[in-house]
Formats: structure tokens, sequence, C-alpha cells
């Protein structure tokens, strides 16, 4: 579990985060949504200790971050797995090597110990035969299935994905939510998704903060958003006209 309390961040006289207190659980996808200049960008950097804050506390399983020494810190982030937006991932190297990466920065293992992990990751993401193939040669949701291999090869407590579903058709969005999903479950992992992809929320939402103006303006999950009367979530999540009827739908069956 990761807990915040009363995070507050600025940049000069731009104060971002405002007093933000929430907690994301473990096993589950938790999801932070809000409108662009919301502050989700900036509270997520500041989760993966990016960014210094002025004032609050992130606590990682009952740890505060801001008072672990360097070398416990850099501890920390070896527990951590990263989902970047658009993969980010090595054009010079091969598929498998990209996800060897975090082994050869974090680990003491084997040649041999790294290739079997790397092995069992790929198939795991189903790319059982991409070892050789270099990012061009793969497929935007190829890359993410790659991306999200890279990032838990090293067993990690906490998983973060930035815009995972950014650039992917709705299918492949479908698959890689499901894949995030069941690797949560799976594992047992603490997973933070920052998402403006409303089909993701709907899909695995299990927990999901919604920041406006730098404040924590709801929270709840995928179910009880369609209960909810906080208008500004509403005009965010029922934007389209698509998920107004799917609403009135739920509103009808539930109070019918």
């Amino acid at each position: 579990m990761i807990e915040v309390i009363n995070l507050n961040k600025s940049f000069g006289d731009a104060h971002i985060l405002k007093g933000i207190t929430t907690s994301f659980d473990k096993g589950k996808t938790n999801l932070i949504i809000g409108q662009s200049g919301s502050g989700k960008t900036v509270f997520l950097k500041c989760l993966l200790g990016l960014f210094d804050y002025e004032e609050g506390t992130i606590s990682y399983d009952g740890t505060i971050f801001s008072l672990l020494s360097e070398d416990d810190k850099r501890n920390l982030r070896a527990k951590i797995g990263m989902v970047f937006q658009g993969s980010a991932l090595f054009d010079s190297m091969t598929i498998a090597e990209n996800v060897m990466f975090p082994l050869k920065m974090f680990t003491k293992q084997s040649k041999s110990e790294m290739e079997d992990r790397v092995d069992f990751v790929l198939k795991r993401v189903n790319l059982d035969d991409a070892h050789k193939k270099k990012p061009s040669e793969a497929s935007g949701g190829m890359q993410k299935r790659v991306a999200i291999a890279r990032a838990i090869v090293n067993n990690p407590r906490y998983l973060f994905c930035d815009e995972p579903n950014s650039g992917l058709d709705p299918k492949t969005a479908i698959v890689i939510d499901n894949l995030i999903q069941e690797i949560t479950k799976e594992y047992e992992i603490t997973t933070v998704i920052n998402s403006h992809d409303m089909n993701s929320v709907m899909e695995i939402g299990e927990k999901i903060i919604f920041l406006k103006n730098g404040l924590k303006e709801w929270e709840g999950s995928k179910d009880t958003i369609f209960k909810t009367d906080n208008t500004s979530v509403t005009d965010f999540v029922y934007s389209s006209n698509l998920f107004k009827k799917v609403r009135k739908m739920y509103l009808d069956e539930t109070q019918g």
C-alpha cells in the first residue's frame, strides 16, 4: 500500500498539489484521472520520488520515503516498476536486452539467471518469440507489452503506469488494460495508473482518484462513479454522449 497525507507541491508561485490525502491499495488497479493541468502528472512524479514537495508524506508500506537515506531510496526504487507513456524502449537494444536492463542495473544475477527471467516475463506477456527483434520491428501494442515485461522483470512491489494506452487503438488498449490488471492480481502489486482514458476507468478502475486544480475532488470505484452527484466528476466522465447513455441506463436499472 502507498499512503499519501496532506501532499503539497508548488513551482514558484504556482500551487500545483493542494493537500492531497489518499491511499493506493495493494493488489488493485488504482487510477489517477483528471483534465490536463489537474496535477496528475506532478502527483505521479512525486509518488515516484522524482519531485520533492514542500509539505506532506508519502509512505510505501509504512516507510516514509523522504526519511530514507539515499541508499535506502535506491533499494526502494529497485522494487518499483514503471511503464512510461510511449513505452520508452531503447531503439539500439533488442527486446530481450530492453527487458534485461533493470536486472543489470539492480541485481547481481548471472547471465543465465537473467536470461531465464527475461524468458519468463516475455512469455507472461505473450511475446515468446520476440527476443531478437528491435523495438522498431514491433507494433505499438507489442512495444507496450515489452514495456510491461521490463517493468515486472524485477518482481516489483509497486507498478506505475503513465498513460499506458496512449497511441493505441481501442481493442489493443483493452488487451493492455486487462494484462496490467491480471499482473496486479497475480503478483499482489500496488499498481498506480495515470490515465485520461475513460474506457480504462470503466474497465479496470478498482480505485479512482479524481483531481481538479490540484485538489482531490473525488475518490471511489468504477461502480460508485455512476452514483456520484459531484458535478466536476460527472462533467469529466460523461463528456461524451456514450457515457451519458451508460449512466442513464445504470441509474434506470438501480432505481427501477
